[in-house]
């Protein structure tokens, strides 16, 4: 029992830790390259969507699973945010990293008005690349309307951070 744990408290510790150093280690701070939006993946639909259909958008990339809680917490946020901010050149698109059942098992239970994509493991890989190094779900990325991720967040993303991260760039667009 003890050493069960112990091993609970080790890796809550290196969760936290991973926590503080994503957010303290300026993930904030735009990229110098554009990011490489060149992804596509399908929705439950089969259709495939590509990220160039977004371009010149400021692009909010929310990486989330069906049985996350925080991810589901989030999602009716999201939809509000689309809905007042759509007009203002912005676009949340929902990269479910799980496989299209139960994606589309979770859509009909919720109303959601922007693209939900499949990726299964590859959109794993995707958030890596973009620098989700602790595997955090939920994981947002938000893009600017150059195509540069500005700024990376594990976890939840709260109205305080939006309005702090992405209203800026819609101001900065129009």
């Amino acid at each position: 029992m003890k050493t069960k744990l112990i091993i609970v408290v080790v890796a809550a510790l290196a969760l936290a830790l991973g926590f503080y150093l994503q957010q303290h280690t300026g993930s904030t701070r735009p990229a110098q390259t554009p990011a490489k939006l060149d992804f596509s993946f399908p929705d439950v639909d089969g259709i495939q969507h590509s990220a160039a259909q977004w371009q010149g958008k400021v692009l909010v990339l929310n990486f989330w699973a069906s049985w996350c809680g925080p991810c589901l917490k989030e999602i009716p946020e999201f939809v509000k945010w689309q809905d007042e901010y759509g007009s203002r050149n912005l676009q949340f698109v929902g990269l479910a990293i799980e496989e299209r059942d139960a994606v589309a098992e979770y859509l009909q239970r919720a109303k959601v008005n922007y693209p939900m994509l499949v990726t299964g493991d590859a959109g794993t890989l995707l958030a890596r690349q973009w620098g989700n190094i602790i595997n955090a779900v939920p994981f947002t990325v938000v893009v600017n309307a150059q195509g540069q991720i500005v700024h990376r967040q594990p976890g939840e993303l709260t109205k305080d951070k939006f309005q702090e991260i992405v209203e800026p760039l819609l101001t900065a667009t129009n």
